[in-house]
């Protein structure tokens, strides 16, 4: 009986502090603070004040934020997905890949030459603290979505670059028994390796989960996300198994899948979105509790962290893309938003904990490092993005929670149906529907003005920021799509 009510008290605590913080969203609207940066902080000084949270092994705390990471990345595919990701697929994979390595590169000779590291200590902190964070983005950004171009390139880049400097970091762990040239061939044969692989199972993995979700019919509603959750850790796992990047696989997996037309699809996003939202708190909070803050002073973390994040965030992440963003088409606006928001988080962290695992000289004071540089970076760059995006003359919307649904359920897949958002200066903008340029073969079944369904007739007239659900002909579904989505030039 003791164990049963010394279990439920942790039990009780972990919910208390699950309720806590996803309570802490709501304040991070009002105080510009992420709700990343409550978690890790408050994580890391409730170990220091209870040193028997801290966890026994970092290893395991490893395996918790991988599974997490998992769940955030296929998640951030799938909200990406393939129709958005090919319209910047060239630029995503450049500042992903190239971007990574230029922004090591930087973080490197910093570490060297001001912070004091040896050759070896500095190429795993620039390996470390060269991926951004998707999720800290979408935190800091709240229920604003970026339109254009820029927004794509920035969450593309951000999933995108988190596989590459995992790999990056693998690499370097690989080859640092060997020396010399050994070591350079040695760590590019396991980066080429892993990236090769990973894509290859990512691709595969897609195509057989996307034909199992649309053509294997389950027993029950709730299966449904089930499946798909376990067929994203399938991919990781293969891809693991036969030596590649696993989370590179999931990523492109989610990315492929995005715009699958599924049953049940809008089921299985929900139910993953909301595990994306607890991944992100397991992740932070663990990490957190991994944190040693009484030992910054003797490690000299503050000052050398500091002077990174300083660095990094002002120098190193805008002069990588200066270099990298001039063949892509951008406003400058654009270019300096993009520059200026590259927010590390949970992944550097996790970085820097392979060092302690590894055995490298001067690990304890890397992962200390990692923890100053990902800090500041969610705090006050993090806190600054939206006035910059202001700054910049970034065009975001602000989407609005939509509790309540209207809907029929269907045996067999919908045919011909479409639903556009009428934008000013449209041709449906003020018009009637029977002033319409329509196609015979389409038909305005519904209107949604101010959240509220709208009787549709010819004498209806329309207006700017009305949903329509239309029935269209199957081979040309985006007929009538420019008389509601294009401004009339």
């Amino acid at each position: 009986m003791d164990h049963a009510q010394s279990f439920a008290v942790v039990v009780l605590i972990a919910a208390l502090v699950g309720s806590v913080a996803v309570a802490s969203h709501r304040l991070t609207e009002r105080t510009r603070i992420p709700a990343p940066a409550l978690f890790l902080v408050a994580a890391a000084i409730a170990s220091d004040l209870f040193p028997s949270l801290t966890p026994r092994s970092v290893t395991a705390t490893q395996d918790v934020v991988t599974v997490a990471l998992v769940a955030l990345l296929f998640d951030g595919g799938m909200n990406i997905g393939w129709r958005r990701f090919r319209t910047a697929a060239g630029a995503i994979v450049w500042t992903g890949v190239a971007g990574t390595f230029v922004t090591a590169a930087g973080i490197t000779v910093a570490a060297h030459w001001l912070a004091g590291f040896g050759w070896q200590g500095a190429l795993l902190l620039g390996a470390a603290l060269s991926p951004t964070d998707p999720a800290v983005v979408f935190s800091v950004l709240g229920r604003k979505e970026i339109s254009g171009r820029s927004g794509t390139l920035l969450e593309g880049e951000s999933g995108a670059n988190d596989p590459v400097g995992i790999t990056l970091m693998a690499a370097l762990l690989s080859a640092g028994s060997h020396t010399g040239a050994a070591a350079v061939g040695k760590g590019v044969a396991v980066f080429t390796e892993q990236m090769v692989i990973g894509a290859a199972v990512g691709v595969a993995g897609a195509w057989a989960l996307g034909w199992l979700i649309r053509k294997v019919p389950l027993p029950s509603e709730g299966l449904y996300p089930l499946r798909t959750l376990a067929g994203a850790f399938v991919i990781f796992g293969v891809a693991a198994v036969a030596h590649g990047s696993g989370f590179l696989a999931v990523f492109t997996a989610g990315i492929l899948l995005g715009d699958v037309r599924a049953p049940y699809k809008a089921e299985i996003e929900r139910v993953h979105a909301s595990l994306a939202a607890i991944a992100e708190i397991v992740a932070f909070i663990a990490l957190g509790l991994t944190i040693p803050l009484h030992t910054f002073a003797h490690e000299h973390a503050w000052g050398a962290g500091v002077v990174l994040a300083v660095l990094l965030a002002l120098v190193i992440r805008p002069a990588a893309m200066a270099l990298l963003l001039p063949p892509i088409r951008l406003r400058t606006g654009e270019r300096v938003f993009i520059a200026l928001s590259g927010l590390k988080g949970a992944v550097p962290i996790l970085l820097g904990s392979y060092a302690l695992t590894s055995n490298v000289s001067h690990a304890q004071r890397i992962y200390d490092v990692v923890f100053v540089v990902v800090a500041l970076s969610v705090i006050v760059q993090g806190a600054a993005v939206p006035a910059l995006a202001r700054w910049c003359r970034i065009p975001m919307h602000t989407t609005e929670l939509e509790p309540w649904a209207v809907g029929v359920r269907l045996r067999s897949r919908p045919e011909g149906l479409s639903r556009w958002q009428i934008v000013p200066g449209s041709a449906a903008d003020g018009s009637l529907v029977a002033d319409l340029d329509l196609p015979d073969e389409v038909w305005i079944s519904l209107a949604i003005r101010n959240d509220q369904p709208l009787p549709v007739t010819a004498r209806t007239r329309l207006q700017a920021g009305d949903q329509i659900l239309a029935l269209t002909d199957t081979t040309r579904p985006d007929a009538a799509a420019h008389l509601f989505t294009r401004p009339v030039t």
